[in-house]
């Protein structure tokens, strides 16, 4: 059996990488795409400020590790919360149910997909050309619709955290 590696070598520097808003808020930059890696990960850098929160989620078809390059969040999975600051990381497993919170001022995130499906993502964000489109706030009827269309991504319940500052 064949192994199935990037079209090309990626090297990408800091700032580098397509820029996207993201409907649930925040922007995320592209380091590696999926058309890029063969499908074998997809890696994107998270901007995250205070309070961005995902809802209860889970991925059935992809793996998700989150490794924090800077600020803290607060990590719900199997019905715990875990505060995941500077140098921690996350893995979540397929199908286990998930959401995180952005509990520190600001945050960045590196987020791993394995396999790459970013379909849903891609779905739910625009690419940012202004700072007036990265500063946009959240649309979660189009992060819903999003999720409707895919396969990649499952939306499990609202938030389950209290708002940030509470």
């Amino acid at each position: 059996m064949g192994t199935s590696v990037p079209q090309a070598t990626i090297i990408r520097q800091a700032g580098e990488g397509e820029r996207r808003w993201f409907a649930g808020g925040g922007t995320f930059t592209m380091k590696a795409t999926s058309e890029e890696t063969n499908g074998t990960l997809a890696l994107f850098e998270d901007d995250l400020v205070r309070g961005k929160v995902t809802p209860l989620h889970q991925h059935p078809t992809f793996e998700e590790t989150m490794y924090v390059l800077d600020g803290e969040l607060l990590v719900h999975v199997d019905g715990e919360d875990h505060r995941v600051a500077t140098g921690g990381v996350i893995i979540f497993a397929r199908g286990v149910p998930h959401a995180f919170m952005c509990i520190s001022e600001t945050a960045r995130i590196l987020a791993i997909q394995t396999p790459a499906l970013l379909s849903f993502y891609l779905d739910a964000s625009d690419a940012v050309t202004s700072p007036e489109q990265a500063n946009r706030p959240p649309d979660f009827d189009r992060l819903r619709a999003a999720a409707e269309r895919s396969e990649d991504i499952e939306l499990l319940g609202p938030p389950p955290f209290a708002p940030a500052g509470s």
